[in-house]
């Protein structure tokens, strides 16, 4: 019988939670060839490594992001000065191939497209740094 591992150490080899691992199989891409006597799931590691190859084959390098937001349309001066600043830190830290990304839309808008997409890109570690923008402290006299 082939190598085997169990579900938590291919999930860590993987990059991926175990939810992940259990879901995969329910769709048929991992599928275990044996269980122990406490129905843990034992995965070839033939197939575990067929998938590490599979991504790594699939996904571009990792790349920076910078990105910067404002709330409403008509803060687009805002939106213009935090890709300066932005682009000053990428020149002064010396990164490389860093793609900037602008939005407009509210900061507890958490269905936003972009920040979505984003937030899937993180997950699958094809960024590698998120440079953000932020406001400052708020005014004193501003509520």
């Amino acid at each position: 019988m082939e190598n085997t591992m169990r579900t938590g150490k291919a999930a860590t080899l993987l990059g991926v939670s175990v939810k992940t691992l259990q879901r995969w199989e329910r769709e048929g891409r991992l599928i275990p060839v044996a269980r122990t006597d406490s129905n843990r799931r034992l995965s070839p590691e033939t197939q575990i490594r067929a998938v590490i190859g599979l991504r790594q084959a699939n996904h571009a390098p990792p790349t920076p992001v910078a990105s910067c937001r404002v709330s409403r349309a008509a803060q687009q001066p805002d939106l213009a000065n935090q890709r300066n600043v932005l682009e000053e830190v990428v020149v002064a830290t010396g990164l490389a191939g860093v793609e900037c990304i602008e939005e407009v839309g509210g900061g507890l808008n958490v269905t936003r497209k972009r920040l979505l997409a984003r937030m899937d890109e993180i997950g699958r570690r094809d960024v590698t740094m998120l440079i953000l923008a932020h406001q400052g402290p708020p005014h004193p006299f501003r509520r």
